[in-house]
């Protein structure tokens, strides 16, 4: 069994105009990533929006020192992007979706998200989202140490640093045996 992690695509990481944009590299993964979330969505596999969320004037998260402040709770800033949000409008009653509050870069650390997986028998995890050298990168490092099978889909990732960004899909591929696709 698997399931689609959709890791941060909100407007605070991808829209022109975000707190903390990848910008157009985020933008171009839009129209690839929302493929896989049709294939997994027609195949009723499970699909997680893993997504980032911070309190208003936090000043005990570690980000707060690292980032400007980003996908505060309640905010534009923490919806969906573009077309991904249309398609979650519509489909994010139906019980094979599920959208997860995370903390931290990891969206197995703090989260529920393990026990939500074993529960549905999921063994592979496949990743779209961003950043890829960052919270891609961090969900699934913990996924590899949990014992989850991992396909990244390098036209569904993106970064704000191309060198980590293509750092991050080596790794991937030859520290974690992960498929890229």
């Amino acid at each position: 069994m698997k399931a689609l992690l959709v890791i941060d695509y909100t407007n605070d990481f991808i829209a022109s105009d975000g707190a903390l944009t990848v910008g157009k590299p985020g933008q171009e993964i839009e129209v690839p990533l929302l493929e896989r979330v049709h294939q997994f969505h027609q195949n009723q596999d499970l699909i997680v929006y893993a997504v980032d969320v911070h309190e208003e004037g936090d000043k005990h998260h570690p980000e707060t020192v690292l980032y400007p402040p980003h996908n505060i709770r309640n905010t534009k800033g923490r919806e969906l992007y573009g077309k991904v949000r249309e398609h979650y409008e519509m489909i994010k009653n139906e019980d094979h979706v599920i959208w997860l509050d995370k903390t931290r870069y990891s969206a197995f650390v703090g989260t529920n998200l393990d026990l939500l997986l074993r529960e549905r028998g999921i063994t592979d995890v496949h990743l779209v989202g961003d950043v890829t050298d960052i919270c891609v990168l961090h969900t699934a490092v913990y996924a590899y140490s949990l014992g989850y099978k991992l396909t990244i889909y390098k036209d569904a990732v993106a970064s704000f640093d191309k060198s980590g960004h293509e750092w991050a899909l080596r790794h991937f591929e030859n520290a974690l045996g992960a498929k890229i696709l």
